[in-house]
């Protein structure tokens, strides 16, 4: 194996050129060095790298395609993947955050694929234990390595590997997990589980989790959830990574491989819950309205998770919102009177923030005497950097889609100054997303002002009788 193969999780944060860059060089067309016309009308000279990939990476293509997979589906076996070029996968991993915060040490490595492996092949001639992951994973359902036990737990349950699970399933998983913590609950995989059917079919193809339509309490993700297929890459599993991902025996945790026997669910009863899961199906059954799975993924890219959580809920309903608040309140003292110290109460962020730009910020909570933390009192803490591609001059450019809040400063006076590549960025994006983006600032804007309403209630009660 080349030694461009792999890369490590320690070494994802090297310099690179982004996907963005590239995609500018390619508009630009040519290859090395031509000339064009800027926008003044003045020729000038377009330097573009040319890269090579590495020959052995190009002899794959000639290497015999692997056979014993004719119980998959076709969609499945013949789709390769993107990274199969190593550039690729280094480029993606410098923007991408992939280990959870907390975790130290080289536990896995990531490497990219042979043009003859998919993403259903088995461990057949490995020398070490790998799975498969997609790049959707981590980048738009924020995802993180190690996984933790509730999510083995499910993939055991459900008898499939991480990349047999369709994403919009996963998505499930992330959302349901936020849910849970943020209300003072354990998940667990049972619990989890009861509100989906499965249906396997052969060929074996994707597992979808089918929402039971009586007792669901998240709606879909995305309706049709696309361009993932080729974006996938194995994780391998070093020998520092063996506690998090293999038991005592050397067994697996979970399903490394695709397997031709996912389990059917269908209409689980409580009775066969334990009392722990009874309590947490209890409670979600309370939720009246669908929960949005869309937002309550993206509090996992959040630098303050709960007013996030409270803004989702109110675009899904005001009796949500009230049931979440009244919930939370409940199960915050249950949680105290039973002394479970370990309990998480996401006033801090709960994955780095990766945002444009290289840095990864959380929300840092003033704690106020005898109050606990203050939500309303966030101070952004830039947490490190990184050197990236960017403009002949240095300055990074831009990338369409993505808001950068790198020194936005509120005053007494309530004059918010933007930086240049704050406008820069909101003049990139399409006028959808900016519709988006402000309904959901909007909602937070009004959770925050509800609080701000009742501070000022209290104080005002205070006032009189003083």
């Amino acid at each position: 194996m080349s030694s461009s193969d792999s890369t490590s999780l320690s070494a994802s944060s090297s310099s690179q050129s982004t996907e963005s860059d590239r995609s500018r060089d390619d508009r630009l067309g040519g290859e090395g060095m031509s000339a064009g016309v800027g926008t003044s009308g003045m020729p000038m000279e377009v330097v573009r790298e040319v890269r090579e990939d590495p020959p052995e990476e190009l002899e794959e293509s000639n290497w015999p395609a692997k056979g014993g997979y004719a119980w998959v589906a076709a969609d499945v076996r013949d789709q390769s993947s993107l990274f199969r070029w190593s550039r690729l996968l280094i480029s993606w991993l410098n923007c991408t955050p992939v280990m959870s915060r907390g975790v130290s040490g080289d536990f896995v490595s990531l490497e990219r694929v042979s043009a003859i492996d998919r993403v259903c092949h088995g461990q057949e001639g490995a020398t070490e234990k790998f799975f498969y992951m997609y790049m959707c994973h981590f980048s738009q359902l924020h995802i993180r390595l190690p996984f933790d036990d509730f999510t083995m737990g499910v993939l055991r349950a459900l008898n499939v590997a991480p990349t047999q699970l369709h994403p919009n399933s996963w998505a499930y998983l992330q959302a349901f997990r936020i849910l849970c913590e943020s209300l003072y609950l354990e998940p667990s995989p049972y619990a989890f589980l009861y509100f989906y059917d499965t249906r396997p079919r052969r060929p074996a193809t994707w597992l979808s989790l089918i929402s039971r339509p009586s007792i669901s309490r998240l709606d879909a993700f995305a309706q049709s959830f696309k361009h993932f297929k080729d974006g996938y890459f194995k994780v391998v599993v070093k020998e520092g990574g063996e506690p998090y991902f293999l038991n005592a025996d050397g067994s697996t945790k979970f399903p490394f491989s695709w397997t031709n026997n996912p389990s059917r669910y269908k209409d689980m009863g409580v009775e066969e819950l334990s009392a722990g899961d009874k309590e947490v199906v209890g409670i979600l059954l309370r939720f009246v309205d669908k929960l949005p799975t869309k937002g309550l993924v993206r509090v996992y890219n959040s630098v303050h998770p709960i007013i996030d959580i409270e803004g989702h809920m109110a675009q899904s309903g005001k009796k949500n919102l009230a049931l979440f608040q009244s919930l939370r309140k409940e199960m915050a003292a249950k949680a105290k009177e039973a002394g479970k110290a370990g309990v998480p109460n996401l006033q801090e962020s709960i994955v780095e923030v990766h945002v444009h730009g290289g840095t990864k910020r959380r929300a840092e909570l003033p704690p106020r005497p005898g109050k606990g933390k203050d939500v309303k009192k966030i101070r952004a803490a830039i947490l490190g950097s990184a050197s990236g591609a960017g403009s002949a001059s240095g300055e990074r450019l831009p990338e369409a889609g993505l808001i950068e809040l790198p020194e936005i400063s509120v005053r007494k006076d309530i004059s918010i100054n933007l930086p240049d590549t704050v406008v820069n960025s909101i003049d990139n994006m399409e006028v959808d997303h900016i519709v988006r983006t402000m309904v959901e600032f909007g909602s937070k804007a009004l959770v925050l002002g509800r609080h701000v309403d009742k501070r000022q209630a209290v104080e005002g009660d205070d006032n009189k009788a003083a």
